[in-house]
């Protein structure tokens, strides 16, 4: 086994400019460790490679084979070389970004464009409401929304903005059988929730710091927004959904507000990511894209002021 691939180069390189001197000057190194290290390659391989003569060199029949091989792993070498290079420059690869069911559409109007701008990158977004282990799954880039920043040490956070959540129903549901006075009473109310929040009750609260728990045994749940936007429409029940996924159904009239001086707690919208040190282009090229599609596909006051000399430094912390 060889113990330094260097040796085959530089044999190859006395070969290649036929002498040491000329090949010392190619590599930019000592003609000294030069020769040097070709005697210690013929004396670990057992064999004598090259013809030593006062006319100059040449190649032993086992030589000849060897350089064969040697300048094609040369050749092998600086390619993979190139790619790592042209890697560090311009996006390519695979990245994989993991997406919440209820964002997806805001990342799907915006990716073939991004696509078309990056032909050499490929991109495979996984669609799901699980929380997705960054490391163990290789996960380049994940999308989440909580109350409270992720605390995992060993990833960063790129903070989008704020997720507000509001009740809404169809104004046919409401006229037929009453609206809500108190939060107390949704409980005799059919309601609408996200698949993904397992507790059984929605803690609302007031801009003047008032809170009310209520306890509720869903109609319906779903990690689909669109799923729970179309039952709300339809007067299936009440749904508590993000602001950004209702406010052209209210503007419409299509949905109310129920209850509107009450709200959930807002949602934290952000990426999270292995840290920057490294990091591919084409990753990085999702990282800054994800944040702009949903930025454009945020409620306005929802959002956060682009701040990147904060995201570069910018370690998960706990919220509270």
């Amino acid at each position: 086994m060889l113990h330094d691939f260097n040796d085959l180069h530089f044999f190859a390189a006395v070969v290649a400019h036929s002498g040491f001197s000329a090949a010392a000057r190619a590599l930019g190194i000592p003609k000294s460790r030069v020769s040097r290290r070709v005697a210690l390659l013929e004396k670990r391989l057992g064999v004598r490679l090259l013809d030593r003569t006062t006319r100059g060199l040449g190649l032993t029949q086992v030589g000849r084979q060897v350089f064969e091989r040697a300048r094609a792993a040369v050749v092998e070498a600086e390619a993979a070389e190139e790619i790592a290079l042209r890697m560090q420059t311009e996006p390519r690869g695979l990245v994989r970004l993991s997406c919440p069911l209820g964002l997806v559409t805001s990342i799907a109007e915006h990716l073939p464009g991004f696509l078309a701008a990056h032909p050499q990158l490929r991109v495979q977004c996984i669609a799901t409401n699980r929380r997705v282990d960054l490391i163990h799954e290789r996960i380049d880039v994940a999308i989440r929304v909580r109350e409270r920043l992720d605390t995992d040490a060993d990833l960063q956070m790129k903070r989008i903005g704020f997720s507000q959540r509001v009740l809404v129903a169809s104004p046919k549901l409401l006229a037929t059988i009453g609206s809500p006075r108190v939060p107390a009473d949704l409980a005799n109310f059919p309601l609408l929730q996200q698949e993904e929040q397992n507790d059984s009750t929605w803690q609302l609260t007031t801009e003047t710091g008032e809170t009310s728990s209520v306890s509720i045994e869903p109609r319906l749940a779903s990690g689909s927004f669109e799923i729970l936007m179309a039952a709300a429409r339809q007067g299936t029940g009440i749904a508590l959904l993000p602001v950004r996924y209702c406010q052209d159904a209210l503007a419409s009239g299509a949905l109310v507000r129920v209850l509107p001086e009450w709200s959930a707690a807002d949602g934290i919208l952000h990426l999270i990511f292995a840290p920057r040190p490294g990091m591919l282009p084409g990753v990085r090229a999702v990282i800054d894209f994800a944040a702009a599609a949903l930025r454009a596909s945020a409620v306005p006051q929802c959002v956060v002021p682009d701040d990147r000399s904060r995201d570069r430094s910018m370690r998960l912390q706990s919220a509270s």
